[in-house]
């Protein structure tokens, strides 16, 4: 069965055409208009192990908010869709990452109850282009519309780029295993027989 998912999500402020595979190996582009952000979306990719493809068009004259936000939206709501039942997957998956002096960890529940914890900060206001405030909200989109519990704590670092970098990371390692099949596991991961 495919576990892909197309999403198009049009607001008066982003146009987003975005597609998903989670047994993938990092293939696709990511094109947002946002340097920094489409590298750390190719670090989603590749350490998520999911095919990526990620177009937005977003009114960019106002800042990267809306693009970052509605991209994490659709992205969530992609894997939302790629997981149908979410019958068969590990359901928990976890990923601590250091990134030369910084180091990320990240914790996930496919739970089906949208939850963010965020703890960490960032020394520095911007990477490039990038507001480094944008990475707490693209996280916070993410889990909202994937219905995933998501703790992620920003442990060390003095490099806002290794910094933001390493959370993203954590967070693709952690969803690999979240997401991934689980030979031993016949149904639903859950007592409640539904997530």
């Amino acid at each position: 069965m495919s576990r892909s998912a197309e999403i198009h999500r049009t607001t008066n402020e982003t146009d987003v055409e975005l597609s998903l595979d989670l047994d993938g190996a990092g293939a696709g582009s990511r094109a947002t208009g946002v340097g920094f952000f489409d590298h750390l979306l190719d670090a989603v990719a590749r350490h998520g192990g999911l095919d990526l493809d990620v177009r937005v068009e977003g009114d960019l004259e106002t800042g990267a908010h809306h693009t970052v936000e509605d991209a994490g939206l659709s992205l969530g709501s992609a894997l939302d869709e790629a997981l149908g039942d979410r019958a068969g997957i590990r359901r928990f998956g976890h990923a601590v990452v250091p990134m030369d002096e910084a180091r990320a960890s990240c914790a996930i529940d496919v739970s089906g109850r949208p939850f963010l914890v965020f703890d960490g900060g960032y020394p520095d206001a911007r990477v490039a282009d990038f507001d480094t405030d944008l990475a707490e909200e693209f996280f916070r989109a993410v889990a909202s519309t994937a219905k995933l519990t998501v703790h992620l704590r920003v442990e060390a670092g003095a490099n806002s780029h290794h910094m933001v970098e390493a959370s993203f990371k954590a967070f693709a390692r952690a969803l690999r295993v979240a997401v991934s099949e689980d030979p031993d596991e016949t149904g639903v991961p859950s007592t409640k027989g539904v997530l």
